[in-house]
């Protein structure tokens, strides 16, 4: 970065890299905390929500923990753990909470474009692990969040609910579901349209697209220097900023790192490729209405979690199947085969080791994935839908994810399954890395990021009102009261026009 660029830098309080849900939402959240705030939002492609926040590249869309099944994994014991399903559940709430809050104050429009009700299903096949479900069931009844689940063993009850997957398997088969009514679809795609087109017509925010970040570097006056490309024009310029957000995806490592500040030090990322199967016979779309997931096979990372997953896709209902994961060392779906090598530093080395070398079992699955034939796909597709026709699908390419490595004392470095926050010590640049559940919980990722960035800011009592406005339920606990969270139920329904309640259905 030359000093010509630097004197001629362009000023702005805040600037939010990658233009996905997660700066969207921070966005959304620092412009109505901050209403004079100078915001650029920079993105690399000529569209926006283009990359993992895109329908078709988002492995699942709704993750509420309602039927993920590598949210509550099971103990040696026995045991079922639900912790991390409760954290989901409160999460996605928040984020109803907030969604419903622009829809009513009339920031966004038109809800039924990027949430819609759809029954979420934990579905399995086998004596064990109809076991497994069934204390998970009991132990998520402990919880509130989960109240009006419902379990069934009963063949003719799980034909009503999910035909597809009923129709022509083995009746020795040992199966069993729960399904809760009051599960969602969300294109997060469509969300993310409708949030920056409302920014992009704030005064003060600028949406610059086509516009790559090339390099990001401290000043001596501690404010960031963002380097940055037109893609178009091949011109150069540099945005001067307080604060800067990288939500760029797969992307958001390499831009960390550029950053130089120490706190990025150590982390590594292991690249996950995706894709679906996509039902093309309209009949078969129809008959099928649930989010319906499996067990993940052994070995499989958990982004890969098999689901039969009805979507709204463009206004027109879809059926997906998958995802089937594999291995690129690309960092983004339009990303370069050279990102994983470019990522590799110096102060990352023996995490990146450590990490790959405890993983040689996933690297294979995911290698085993790549070279499925059409054949393969659907013959693990009729383990969901026995009568399945190769005919009635086809092959779509999913997104990319990067899987957090970071430093570990125990064996130098290891592949976490999540999202992270890197923050730098002053809390003037904040990074996400990660997937899963990601989309789902943005909203209480970015009050997190507020919360590291903005300590200060946070105590006031101007954006403790406001943050409550958007949130009612800001500042409490959603997983220890069972009232609020009923009431915040009741609200994000009638705004977001949800299922408010479920039937009482005994377990069979």
């Amino acid at each position: 970065m030359t000093k010509k660029h630097k004197k001629n830098a362009v000023e702005a309080d805040i600037v939010l890299i990658g233009a996905g849900i997660m700066s969207a939402t921070l966005g959304m959240l620092l412009k109505q905390l901050m209403p004079d705030a100078t915001i650029q939002i920079l993105e690399r492609l000529d569209e926006v929500a283009a990359e993992s926040s895109d329908a078709w590249n988002n492995a699942g869309t709704g993750h509420s923990a309602l039927c993920e099944l590598n949210y509550t994994p099971e103990q040696p014991d026995g045991s079922i753990k639900i912790d991390k399903a409760t954290k989901i559940a409160e999460s996605f709430e928040v984020s109803k909470q907030f969604w419903s809050t622009l829809v009513e104050e009339d920031l966004v429009s038109m809800p039924d474009q990027f949430i819609r009700s759809i029954p979420h299903m934990s579905f399995v096949i086998g004596e064990k692990n109809v076991a497994f479900l069934k204390a998970r069931y009991e132990a998520m009844q402990q919880s509130h969040l989960f109240k009006g689940m419902v379990y069934s063993e009963d063949k003719e009850m799980l034909k009503e609910w999910i035909p597809l997957v009923m129709e022509g398997r083995d009746p020795k088969d040992s199966v069993a579901a729960t399904r809760m009514e009051i599960g969602t679809d969300v294109n997060f795609g469509a969300l993310t349209h409708a949030m920056l087109q409302y920014l992009w017509r704030q005064k003060g925010v600028k949406l610059k697209l086509a516009h790559e970040v090339q390099d990001i570097e401290r000043g001596n006056d501690n404010r960031w220097n963002v380097e940055v490309k037109n893609l178009t024009t091949k011109r150069k310029a540099v945005i001067s900023a307080k604060f800067v957000f990288i939500g760029a995806g797969g992307g958001s490592l390499l831009l960390l790192e550029k950053s130089g500040i120490p706190e990025a030090k150590g982390f590594g990322g292991f690249p996950v490729s995706g894709q679906w199967l996509k039902c093309v016979n309209s009949e078969i779309i129809e008959r099928h209405h649930a989010k319906v997931y499996g067990k993940a096979a052994v070995g499989a990372p958990p982004m890969s979690v098999p689901h039969l997953d009805t979507r709204f896709i463009d206004g027109k209902k879809a059926l997906l199947f998958g995802p089937y994961a594999g291995f690129s060392t690309k960092f983004l779906k339009n990303g370069s085969y050279f990102d994983l090598a470019t990522s590799i530093k110096i102060g990352n080395i023996r995490p990146l080791l450590a990490a790959g070398w405890d993983n040689i079992p996933l690297t294979k699955y995911l290698i085993s994935e790549v070279m499925q034939s059409p054949e393969d796909r659907i013959k693990a597709l009729r383990q969901y839908m026995p009568e399945a026709k190769q005919e009635d699908w086809e092959l779509e390419i999913a997104g990319q994810r990067v899987q957090v490595i970071k430093k570990d004392a125990e064996h130098g470095g290891k592949l976490e399954f999540g999202t992270e926050i890197v923050t730098s010590a002053d809390g003037s640049l904040s990074a996400l890395l990660g997937a899963s559940p990601g989309a789902s919980t943005a909203v209480s990722i970015m009050l997190d990021v507020l919360a590291r960035c903005f300590p200060n800011q946070m105590k006031e009592v101007s954006w403790k009102k406001r943050l409550q406005e958007m949130i009612p339920s800001f500042g409490y606990s959603l997983a220890e009261n069972e009232e609020l969270t009923n009431e915040m139920r009741v609200r994000s329904a009638k705004i977001l026009g949800l299922n408010e309640s479920e039937p009482m259905v005994k377990v069979k």
